[in-house]
């Protein structure tokens, strides 16, 4: 029997999202990185900047065997408390990685050839850049095609910079370097239509019975909220074949009870 693949989550971390300073750009884009490689995003969790809440959460996130993608605080600023995180979270101690640094020192020198800074590694500029290829001991880097600096993966889980232009290079990489094993390895659909004249309640016990009827489907309702002519969003996910069943079904009933489709 086909064992059901990891779930996939991400935890997104930093102070800036829960203000509102910014506004999260990731989970939009790793949806449809997944999207387009069979795959589907299970959740996500928002956390603040504190060492000891990260550690917390990985600590119960390393415990999961999921598939998880971890965006933000890896830098070397005091702000930054992520990588020390994960190696409390594993009881583990730091170390700088030998091809972490070579990748810094060959940033800084690329630097100095463009005449913004000096490849001296003495440097206490160039030292706190080393510090971001400290990573917990036993971690693999992840490459980064924006600026060399790497990231770090263990235990299944992928920390990446905040920074989208780092990050999402770094998500497709590990998508298609660690886990291409997993690409469309669950063949799923999504079938959805718009039923207007039928009050969400009506057709409740018609999305029961598909859950009953086809357990490998998922049935969704998604009720307009003052948006125009009231209408809801009906829809099927799951196995093609009983999925394809569970639609027709889906939209005898809504006729049947009165509703009108479209398409």
């Amino acid at each position: 029997m086909n064992q059901d693949p990891p779930k996939i989550r991400l935890i997104i971390i930093g102070d800036e999202i829960l203000s509102g300073r910014r506004q999260d750009k990731h989970m939009p884009h790793l949806i449809q990185l997944l999207a387009a490689r069979g795959m589907q995003l299970n959740g996500v969790e928002i956390i603040s900047d504190g060492q000891d809440e990260i550690a917390a959460v990985l600590q119960r996130s390393f415990a999961t065997g999921d598939i998880v993608f971890c965006c933000g605080g890896i830098g070397s600023t005091p702000d930054d408390r992520t990588r020390q995180a994960a190696a409390q979270a594993l009881g583990v101690g730091m170390v700088l990685h030998p091809e972490a640094e070579r990748l810094i020192t060959e940033r800084c020198a690329d630097h100095e050839r463009a005449g913004k800074g000096s490849a001296d590694m003495s440097l206490p500029e160039n030292q706190l850049r080393l510090q971001m290829g400290v990573f917990p001991l036993g971690s693999d880097i992840v490459p980064n095609s924006y600026n060399k600096i790497p990231g770090f993966f263990i235990r299944d889980h992928t920390f990446m910079p905040g920074f989208p232009v780092i990050a999402w290079p770094m998500m497709e990489w590990t998508l298609d370097h660690r886990y291409s094993s997993l690409h469309h390895r669950v063949d799923r659909v999504e079938h959805s239509f718009v039923a207007f004249e039928m009050p969400e309640s009506r057709i409740t016990p018609a999305l029961e019975e598909i859950e009953k009827h086809w357990p490998e489907v998922q049935a969704f309702s998604l009720p307009s909220m003052g948006q125009g002519r009231p209408h809801i969003d009906l829809g099927v996910k799951g196995e093609p074949a009983a999925a394809a069943l569970a639609l027709s079904y889906l939209r005898e009933e809504v006729l049947r009870l009165g509703g009108e489709l479209h398409p």
